[in-house]
């Protein structure tokens, strides 16, 4: 399949009958077992590839590990969108350039968030990642909800500012009440992508409100932690640890290549 080809289908599953089920992945094992499921497209978490590295999230700190696994990810089985946390500066054209390498490297979305800084100055990463590579799905996200007090008001100025810029998406994470979800999307000519929470509606009940994109954040890294504390803590305690794993040589049909043991 071309890039453009690739592009093309990674857009459409944000307009099919069911919102689009996004599964975020922190390294090349997990990326392909996902795609092994049958995703069709998997994205990346900017806490569990920090995590991993003994890095900051949200800290501008992970430029090079975010850029290093695209290329490890990219051109695969399945389409691929990567969390760039704020794009990694400040300036416009950095963000640009970083959207250049991601493209390059095989990706066909990227993950923007404002971190309630200036809308103004996040507008202009969109404009300048869309001017450099039109084809790039930008998800544009705000953290008025994540980090503010979730104001209608503020969250819609912003997103708007962010269509205008280009945004093919906009994504409002933290943000789970139905009746607030329902308002918002009544304000959207863009796709409504919605953070999964356990303790929010269900993928279907999401898109019965309108979301078309659900993703699953840093929930399945920070799950697959607890399922290896969960074992270590049982193998001390003398019980078998609980569970499923998968075989070593399941793993290691995952990669092309594997390390010895």
């Amino acid at each position: 399949m071309t890039r453009q080809a690739d592009v093309t289908s990674f857009s459409a599953l944000h307009h099919a009958d069911a919102p689009l089920l996004l599964p975020n992945a922190w390294d090349h094992a997990s990326a392909a077992a996902l795609a092994a499921q049958g995703f069709e497209a998997v994205g990346t978490t900017s806490l569990g590839v920090a995590a991993a590295a003994g890095l900051p999230d949200g800290t501008a700190a992970t430029r090079e590990e975010t850029v290093r696994l695209a290329r490890q990810l990219g051109g695969g089985t399945f389409l691929l969108s990567v969390d760039a946390e704020d794009g990694f500066g400040h300036d416009p054209d950095g963000v640009a350039e970083l959207a250049r390498e991601l493209a390059a490297a095989g990706a066909v979305g990227i993950n923007l968030e404002d971190g309630l800084a200036s809308a103004k100055l996040h507008a202009a990463k969109i404009a300048a990642v869309k001017a450099a590579v039109p084809d790039l799905f930008v998800n544009a996200r705000t953290d008025t909800y994540w980090l503010g007090d979730g104001g209608h008001a503020e969250t819609c100025r912003r997103l708007d500012a962010y269509r205008q810029a280009g945004a093919d998406g906009v994504f409002v994470p933290g943000l789970s009440d139905p009746t607030r979800i329902t308002a918002l999307v009544k304000t959207l000519d863009v796709p409504l992508n919605i953070l999964y929470s356990p303790l929010g509606p269900t993928v279907a009940q999401l898109g019965d409100l309108g979301v078309r994109r659900v993703s699953l954040g840093s929930l399945l890294y920070r799950r697959a932690l607890g399922a290896a504390l969960d074992a270590a803590a049982d193998i001390r305690a003398g019980r078998p640890p609980r569970g499923v794993a998968p075989t070593y040589t399941e793993i290691q049909a995952l990669s092309a290549e594997g390390p010895d043991a």
